[in-house]
């Protein structure tokens, strides 16, 4: 039994040192990395899973960024981060020889108030994508499965099959919203987390908000939901679809937001997690989230809290971008998914292979995916002149 236990015990700290290995990477250096391992590999598909239609196409060699005309690839915001926000952080370098413990908790109180909940319902992370997969390298460290929607963003999803876990992904509904009766005919003794992405990556899409909420606080006495609300601040309605109340209601429900999207600082990484104070103190004993945001990022977060101006002209000129995307389609007869969010999905009559290399070629980047036997892209918003030349390139090559 001794020697049972140290395998396990073993095992445990391997299948954690790997998870911890990719959760040292950005999100974006992760996809890099994958997408560069395909290429040389000749591997038509970067992610392909078979309990799955989802898969992702690889990319064309990745370009250096410096030299694209339109970065339309990581759903980032091109207006951001704010001024005041880079005042903060600038300001703030001058004491980066101090831990910064004291700004954070500033923060988690600022947060606290604007969430309506206390303290200790919330955990900081250097992003949301960090948070979501130190959730799954905790709950799934002993097996178990998660529930998510198909397709869904796969990062948790990801981890917490590295870390032994197993994935029941299921299909979206025909209007692309999360069907929750089938994901709660779904849950079983092994089942040790549903997770839901809302607005969802890639579809854009957003849930009834009144049926989520309804799931979520029945759904929650059985088994912990995770609600990943990235693009929660662009979806119609706002904050007003968040899932949140959950949480000051005592329910175990995990809500994950970021700074990367609206608040324009994708790449100063930083991002909180609302929960069940019990469930965050589970988190906690293996990591302690709040590590690895630095001082300048902190200030920065908290600049932006208070600059609801920059938050609502980005908002303003993202819909802009993405009614322009929607007129071009429109004119060229191709059908679109109305998006919640800063992208835009829409169907390509070519193979995403084939799609890919023609646009990298005339240095625009986005993404393709395959799923229910249709070639998708996924465009982010960027500026006007970025959208111009995605147009310019959408019109020569998709005639």
């Amino acid at each position: 039994m001794k020697n049972l236990k140290n395998n396990s015990r073993r095992e445990w700290f391997k299948k954690g040192a790997l998870a911890a290995g990719a959760l040292a990477l950005t999100p974006i250096d992760l996809w890099s990395a994958t997408a560069d391992y395909a290429h040389g590999n000749k591997q038509p598909f970067m992610f392909n899973s078979n309990l799955s239609s989802f898969k992702e196409f690889t990319p064309p060699r990745f370009p250096d960024l410096s030299t694209v005309k339109a970065r339309l690839v990581w759903n980032e915001n091109p207006y951001g981060p704010s001024l005041k926000a880079s005042k903060a952080f600038q300001e703030a370098v001058t004491e980066g020889n101090h831990y910064s413990w004291r700004s954070l908790g500033e923060l988690v109180g600022k947060i606290a108030q604007k969430e309506g909940v206390t303290t200790d319902n919330i955990m900081m992370g250097p992003g949301s994508s960090d948070l979501l997969e130190k959730t799954a390298l905790v709950y799934f460290r002993e097996g178990g499965n998660v529930i998510s929607g198909d397709p869904c963003y796969m990062s948790l999803v990801q981890v917490a099959k590295a870390s032994g876990g197993n994935w029941k992904p299921i299909k979206l509904t025909k209007d692309f919203q999360h069907d929750l009766d089938a994901m709660e005919a779904a849950i079983d003794a092994d089942t040790k987390l549903v997770y839901i992405t809302n607005p969802n990556n890639p579809t854009g899409t957003l849930t009834d908000t009144k049926k989520l909420y309804d799931f979520c606080d029945r759904v929650s006495d059985k088994v912990p939901i995770f609600i990943d609300e990235a693009y929660i601040e662009l979806s119609e309605g706002g904050l007003n679809n968040s899932m949140a109340p959950l949480v000051a209601k005592g329910k175990n429900v995990f809500v994950a937001r970021t700074f990367s999207k609206i608040y324009g600082m994708a790449g100063l990484r930083i991002g909180y997690m609302l929960g069940n104070k019990n469930s965050l103190d589970e988190i906690n004993k293996i990591t302690r989230g709040g590590m690895g945001i630095t001082g300048p990022t902190i200030a920065a977060a908290n600049a932006s809290l208070d600059d609801v101006d920059f938050v609502e002209d980005c908002k303003s000129k993202i819909t802009e971008a993405k009614q322009f995307t929607y007129n071009l389609l429109e004119k060229k007869n191709i059908s679109y998914l109305p998006s919640q969010t800063n992208f835009v999905l829409f169907p390509i009559e070519m193979a995403g292979d084939e799609f890919l290399d023609k646009i990298y070629e005339r240095k625009v980047v986005v993404r393709a995916f395959k799923f229910w036997d249709q070639d998708w892209c996924r465009v982010s918003m960027g500026t006007t002149e970025e959208m111009k030349y995605f147009a310019e390139a959408i019109n020569q090559i998709l005639v």
